[in-house]
């Protein structure tokens, strides 16, 4: 079962918290960004009270930007751990988590319009340091004196940026050149600033790139340093956080691994867990922590759903075996959801229909195994924010099917989602770290609902056949051409059309494959990847050749 799926049977329920009782044992690790008052500690809470990770927090408030997860994630690059949080998040519950810095996101409304995101405006009195990007900048500017209005020139993609080298610049610009290039993104601007604030940068079109406040720690950016489109974003990130904020740089996922292990041993004790596996690195990198916390307390269940990749369910089988010698139970299937799949064309409904023949599938299983308690599931940090994560705030929903509605009652289990607080490259990171092998490691991620979404219309034995001929052969040619690491997802997809060709001296009226691939560093943002001409080509000439019922093939 693809573990991106698995970890979906539930989402809902650990991003809405307060949809759950108060004694629902969770490890729901950010209810704090709800300004609710739990009984339930979070996890960073539980950690000791000396721990470094939890006293060097950096706290990412969301006003809608897409590179909100962005900018965490460089947070962290910096060894700083950094959470994103809702951003009319209280001064008071600021207080409480304490943490060394704030950044404001940034954001596509307008500050000064009506029904605008704003903040808690007593945030900028605590004394914390503040770094205000793009629209985080200007409504700082704007809560603290000055104004805030559309430019008759907007700026969109890489502007030249002078900076004002002065003593008030030296904390945030140390190590940047007078002048840079950096990213724009933005049809307003501060266009005054109180006299409470000194400029630090410029462009063009731009007098107020950058500004300090004159008496408190804060810092606003009109520009975004976290996108690589900026060189010298990661320098400036880094000298606000070391430079300004004070932070030793103490986030190692050694550590995460370690209190993880110790807080899911205390909490199971010497019960049963069952963990949904698919082999993807997600369930992969939850398995093997819940093995070294738990040994042989740790049964996985596949789902073999007819919607795998060729050959997945004996390679799971083979890699659990060797690296784990868990207690491994494999459902067989695929009868049943293509039973339920059967003239269904529609994406989003074929996600319901698999999602429910799956919690069927596996509550049936489930309630063979004597002692079970707890459910693992491979959340990823961001499968919590696009989901939904502040379903009162401004950042909308990306991914619907993420919200399943909750834990199914016939389960009866205690949710524990270790890896929710990671992006996908630190499950990377923490899975070499376990020891996993790099052919899980890095193995490409692979959609919940497996291949009848990249089925397109209605999803058939033969079509699956056919797909999952095209994409194994898509994927053999990748790593056989030493690009499976460098390519970040690369599969093929069966069109729901037909057309003629001529193959020999015949007619042919046949089906089309369409061929992806894409690279990322985050997989949060992509791009096409340039594969070798030669590649596509013996790409196209093997599926022509050895997929039956395929006459054409576009890459």
């Amino acid at each position: 079962m693809p573990s991106s799926f698995v970890k979906r049977i539930c989402i809902a329920l650990s991003i809405r918290p307060h949809a759950a009782s108060h004694n629902t044992p969770l490890v729901c690790l950010h209810y704090e960004r709800y300004n609710l008052d739990f009984p339930r500690r979070t996890f960073l809470d539980r950690m000791a009270p000396n721990s470094n990770v939890a006293a060097q927090r950096i706290l990412v408030l969301d006003f809608g930007s897409q590179y909100a997860q962005l900018i965490a994630r460089r947070v962290r690059e910096q060894h700083v751990y950094a959470e994103i949080v809702r951003h009319d998040i209280t001064a008071d519950r600021i207080r409480q988590l304490a943490p060394k810095g704030l950044i404001l996101s940034g954001g596509p409304a307008s500050v000064y319009a009506d029904g605008a995101p704003q903040c808690d405006p007593a945030l900028f009195d605590l004394g914390i340091p503040v770094l205000g990007i793009c629209y985080g900048m200007q409504l700082m500017c704007q809560a603290l004196g000055g104004r805030v209005q559309s430019h008759p020139v907007r700026e969109f993609g890489r502007a030249h940026c002078k900076i004002i080298k002065t003593v008030e610049a030296d904390d945030l610009f140390d190590g940047v050149g007078r002048e840079t290039e950096v990213w724009m993104s933005h049809g307003d601007q501060v266009n005054l600033i109180s006299d409470q604030f000194v400029p630090l940068a410029s462009t063009d079109t731009c007098p107020l790139a950058a500004v300090k406040h004159r008496g408190r720690p804060l810092y606003g950016l009109q520009f975004h340093p976290e996108v690589t489109h900026t060189p010298d974003g990661k320098t400036i990130l880094a000298n606000f956080l070391k430079n300004v904020c004070r932070c030793v740089g103490a986030w190692r996922l050694g550590d995460f691994a370690e209190q993880t292990i110790r807080q899911v041993r205390e909490r199971v004790g010497s019960d049963r867990v069952i963990c949904g596996l698919s082999g993807g690195v997600d369930s992969s990198v939850v398995a093997a922590l819940l093995y070294r916390a738990i040994g042989p307390q740790l049964s996985c269940i596949l789902v073999d759903n007819g919607l795998l990749r060729k050959d997945e369910e004996k390679a799971v089988v083979e890699e659990f075996t060797r690296h784990f010698q868990t207690d491994l139970h494999v459902v067989k299937a695929e009868g049943r959801f293509l039973s339920a799949l059967a003239g269904v064309t529609d994406p989003q409904e074929k996600r319901r229909i698999i999602g429910h023949a799956f919690i069927e599938c596996f509550a049936a299983e489930a309630r063979k195994i004597a002692g079970a308690r707890f459910l693992a599931q491979g959340t990823l940090y961001p499968d919590v924010i696009e989901s939904g994560a502040a379903p009162d705030g401004p950042a909308d929903t990306i991914k619907l099917h993420h919200n399943v509605g909750g834990l199914p009652a016939e389960l009866e289990f205690d949710l524990i989602e270790p890896l929710r607080d990671l992006f996908k490259d630190e499950v990377r990171q923490l899975g070499q770290q376990l020891g996993l092998p790099e052919e899980i490691v890095w193995r490409h991620p692979f959609p919940g609902p497996g291949l009848a979404v990249r089925c397109l219309g209605e999803v058939t034995k033969e079509r699956l056949d056919t797909l999952r001929g095209a994409d194994a052969i898509v994927v053999s040619e990748i790593q056989s051409a030493n690009l499976y690491r460098s390519t970040s997802q690369a599969f093929a997809v069966l069109l729901p059309v037909q057309s003629v060709g001529v193959m020999g001296d015949a007619r042919t009226y046949d089906d089309a494959i369409a061929v992806r691939c894409v690279t990322t560093d985050d997989f949060m943002t992509a791009d096409w990847t340039h594969l070798p001409y030669e590649v596509l080509a013996r790409i196209s000439t093997r599926i022509i050749n050895e997929v039956k019922g395929v006459n054409r093939e576009w890459e």
